[in-house]
């Protein structure tokens, strides 16, 4: 019931009141993580204090918060948002379940009709994807998890719009006519007067209501075609829509309808005997301890009623259906006031709305950076984390996967020296002979492990390579017990590397994190003293984005 309540949001304006129970830091530093999802470009906090029209100090307290708690960066003098932001979109999708049950149904056919697949809900009077499943061809459809779409534009529009109240169309009319807010500013593609205006949309929807389906032909740009059929939550009200999209080049409109009629209708069935089905609670919310006073920690400058508004925030994805009071506190570990007032500034915002005893998050949380955060590659993800570990460390730093017997490159930032080993992205060398390699040789079962290393004593690289098999056993036991590998000029002479893991949320090694520095007057030992530190704190700060993703990113 929760999450199909969470759908309607018909009122224009929040509700008598309301303002009274918002917590002004919530409010400004939601504001400026909306501006920092939506710009194209990293903002100087002087832009930010332009578009926002706080004042100078107050930004700056914001974005200081924001970095500590890692839902912002800096990349010089200007910050972007950070992909451990996405916790608070997961917490609608999850919360919501869409991912998790309606995501594997969505690909399923997608591969079955070799169509993209999406799943949209509705949002004001738009449509917002929560599920995508692309195909890759010349010509793909390039929407995002997150991104909205006016319902007039949309094959899933029509279908939404069946249950507009009053308020809900006189809002809609206000927007089209130039009336109303400039809300028309969220969507991710221009939204023009469509043709007929109001009358001519309404006819749409009626046709909808009366056939069980819609379409769009070609109303966002030319060439683009889909179908969309509701799926219904378990109180028979519309939950979300199921979308099929399409080329001219491969279809009509009718053509494509009769495409999805004969394969959408076991998917449909499948995603609401999904919405139906029990799903379980987790037990607390991404990130730090917010029960701890920070300020001691971080300086006053920490806006700490920010911190716990936003950990409130995510707490609402804890159970399906919305938490209540007592429940976000339990999840949080704040105390009841504190939870209470975070709850009523997000219902008065936006983000989250009551039902019954329940707080449920809204679809608009997704405009919180997570449709620009989602489509970034795994280099996008490491690279700004690799160039901070060089920057305090001043050596090489690289990360690599398992790839056969060999390790690969997948991300690299070189020192900036004169001489520096030259490896780019891509390149291959012998996992047993390097320390990425031995860390990730050390995290398999033993079985794979044997199949890795070498069965005789390979040929050396330099005098001080190790290529006894015994002795190759004993170093990488020797990483899986210390959690890191230390390769001195057994690669390369006068090179040293010092390794450690990089895991998934669900703790399993997925990459190695090197640094790799000459082996000069300093003992090995004493390097590796230096490095780990910065090293650990590196593959820390990394696994927390990236367990932001509810499936890793594209290599």
């Amino acid at each position: 019931m929760g999450y199909e309540a969470s759908l309607d949001q018909a009122s224009e304006t929040p509700p008598p009141g309301a303002e009274s129970g918002a917590t002004g830091p919530l409010e400004r530093g939601l504001e400026v993580i909306n501006l920092l999802g939506r710009a194209r470009d990293p903002q100087r906090p002087a832009d930010l204090v332009k578009s926002t029209g706080l004042v100078r100090s107050t930004v700056d307290r914001v974005v200081g918060t924001l970095v500590q708690i890692g839902y912002a960066r800096w990349q010089g003098r200007e910050v972007v948002v950070a992909p451990r932001l996405m916790e608070l979109g997961n917490a609608y999708l999850e919360g919501a379940g869409f991912a998790e049950s309606l995501g594997p149904l969505a690909t399923a056919l997608a591969d079955e009709l070799d169509e993209s697949v999406s799943v949209a809900v509705p949002d004001g009077d738009g449509a917002r994807f929560v599920v995508q499943s692309p195909r890759r061809r010349a010509m793909s459809v390039a929407f995002r998890v997150g991104d909205l779409l006016p319902a007039e534009l949309c094959a899933p529009g029509p279908i939404f719009a069946a249950d507009w109240n009053a308020a809900r169309w006189a809002a809609f009319e206000r927007r089209i006519g130039g009336a109303g807010e400039p809300e028309h500013t969220r969507y991710s593609v221009p939204a023009p007067v469509p043709e007929g205006g109001a009358e001519g949309f309404r006819r749409r929807v009626a046709a909808a209501s009366r056939a069980g389906w819609a379409a769009d032909d070609q109303l966002i740009e030319p060439g683009l075609i889909a179908v969309a059929v509701p799926v219904r939550g378990p109180s028979g009200a519309v939950a979300c829509a199921l979308s099929v999209v399409s080329h001219t080049s491969r279809h009509d409109v009718a053509s494509l309808h009769e495409r999805v009629a004969g394969a959408a209708g076991a998917r449909v069935s499948a995603m609401e005997e999904a919405l139906r089905r029990p799903r379980p609670e987790a037990d607390r919310v991404p990130g730090t301890d917010r029960s701890r006073d920070p300020k001691r920690e971080l300086g006053p400058g920490f806006l700490q009623s920010l911190d716990r508004g936003l950990a409130v925030l995510a707490s609402l994805g804890t159970r399906p259906g919305g938490v209540t009071i007592a429940e976000s506190a339990e999840a949080t570990g704040l105390p009841r006031a504190t939870a209470r007032r975070s709850l009523m500034a997000l219902e008065a915002l936006g983000y989250a709305r009551l039902e019954g005893r329940r707080y449920v998050l809204l679809p608009k949380v997704l405009d919180l950076g997570y449709a620009e955060l989602s489509t970034l590659t795994f280099e996008d993800v490491v690279l700004p984390h690799l160039r901070a570990l060089v920057d305090r460390v001043h050596d090489s730093a690289s990360l690599a996967v398992l790839d056969g017997p060999d390790i690969r490159y997948v991300a690299r930032v070189p020192a900036s020296k004169i001489m520096r080993v030259a490896i780019n992205v891509g390149t291959r060398f012998p996992a047993w002979a390097t320390s990425m390699g031995r860390v990730l040789l050390a995290a398999l079962p033993e079985r794979e492990r044997a199949a890795l290393l070498p069965a005789t004593s390979p040929a050396p690289f330099t005098p001080h390579t190790h290529v006894d098999p015994a002795e190759l056993h004993a170093l990488i036991e020797a990483a899986a017990t210390d959690g890191h590998a230390l390769v001195d000029q057994e690669f390369d002479a006068g090179l040293r590397s010092v390794a450690v893991p990089l895991r998934d949320h669900r703790g399993t090694v997925i990459a190695a994190l090197n640094v790799a520095t000459h082996a000069g007057p300093e003992s090995a030992p004493d390097t590796a003293a230096r490095l780990l530190p910065a090293l650990r704190a590196t593959a820390a700060a990394l696994e927390a984005d990236l367990s932001a993703y509810p499936t890793l990113p594209a290599l």
